[in-house]
């Protein structure tokens, strides 16, 4: 069980020159890229563990795709919820959708997949690395073909990031960009990685947890 205050947790965003805004940064190129690759037709997006939403609020905020994308964040974080649900009010965003549940449990995506972008980001770093490699195995019953889905995870002793490279390509998916900040203190080591699905999709699981945070 984490015992981290996820509220809290948010606050170096306010800092344009601290480690998470340069990987909210690092995480909205790769977001901006798979939308401007997308010119026509209805674009489906989920966010695990999605926090305030900045990442993909931020991009659809001013984003021409932003009609034609439909989202799902899932959010365990009341507090969060709400501040992710007036963003996207604020915005017009009104095909964003933010549910305060569990994103660890797949019965919370249901009728938002199979999706054409997934977030997982600020997951990979709180979790076991079993619960890593079993949600990038199951990530194929998120993904529409083609989908883009975008990851984050931090240097942590042992650095299990070259590990979640190489699961990605076992479970089917090409590496589109991997970005990792400067070595130095693992608490801003961050990473973020980019991938498109290129195998074919897989039935999601009615009732299955992948992951429970940790840290």
């Amino acid at each position: 069980m984490s015992s981290t205050d996820w509220l809290e947790w948010h606050t170096p965003y306010d800092d344009d020159t601290s480690p998470l805004s340069q990987r909210l940064h690092a995480v909205q190129a790769v977001i901006r890229a798979h939308l401007d690759a997308r010119p026509d037709g209805p674009i489906r997006a989920v966010s695990a563990c999605a926090g305030q939403g900045r990442d993909l609020l931020e991009v659809l905020a001013t984003h021409p795709a932003r009609g034609r994308v439909t989202a799902r964040l899932v959010e365990l974080d009341h507090r969060n919820v709400a501040i992710a649900r007036a963003a996207a009010a604020v915005n017009g965003l009104t095909s964003v959708d933010v549910v305060e549940a569990d994103a660890g449990n797949t019965a919370n995506y249901g009728d938002a997949v199979p999706a054409d972008l997934v977030l997982f980001c600020g997951v990979f770093g709180n979790i076991s690395p079993e619960d890593v490699r079993r949600t990038i195995t199951a990530l194929p019953a998120l993904c529409s073909p083609g989908a883009t889905v975008v990851w984050t995870c931090g240097r942590f002793d042992p650095d299990i990031r070259p590990a979640i490279r190489q699961w990605f390509a076992e479970a089917g998916f090409d590496e589109l960009s991997f970005e990792a900040a400067p070595d130095g203190d693992p608490d801003t080591g961050w990473a973020v990685g980019g991938h498109r699905f290129a195998a074919d999709p897989r039935p999601l699981p009615a009732d299955e947890q992948l992951f429970t945070f940790v840290r």
